[in-house]
């Protein structure tokens, strides 16, 4: 057997959280990616299993905070044989600068990857100028 670079299996990583949680169960930290243009940054979050209806995104004092919760996948009258995708909650922190126009931030999850759109304010945007003669 081969070790693939193509298919790595990547476990979930428990939030080791600096406070207690009020609630009991698991916390996991969303993997992220993060892309900037010149005129927005981009940040995709993997947050499998989680649904819009169990999102939540809050922005208060220029901190951008992710909260997902995954419920169980069995039916009421179903019984646990083997679980090896565990249920919790997702939760990470964003600390956003003066360059982005919190306004107009958008947000998009689709098959278990949030997007967010955090586009820059009109004075952080490069600009060309134009040098005239005379």
């Amino acid at each position: 057997m081969t070790d693939s670079k193509e298919l790595q299996v990547k476990e979930k990583k428990e939030v080791a959280a600096p406070a207690e949680y009020t609630q009991p169960g698991l916390v996991f930290t969303p993997s992220v990616d993060i892309f900037e243009t010149e005129t927005e940054i981009t940040l995709l979050a993997d947050m499998p299993g989680v649904t819009s209806q169990n999102l939540n995104i809050d922005l208060r004092d220029d901190t951008l905070t992710l909260t997902g919760e995954i419920e169980p996948f069995e039916g009421p009258d179903e019984q646990d044989i083997l679980i090896e995708y565990e249920v919790g909650k997702y939760l990470r922190e964003f600390t956003l600068s003066e360059v982005i126009d919190q306004e107009k931030i958008e947000a998009k999850l689709n098959d278990g990857v949030l997007r967010l759109n955090l586009p820059k304010v009109e004075k952080a945007k490069p600009r060309k100028i134009v040098v005239t003669a005379g």
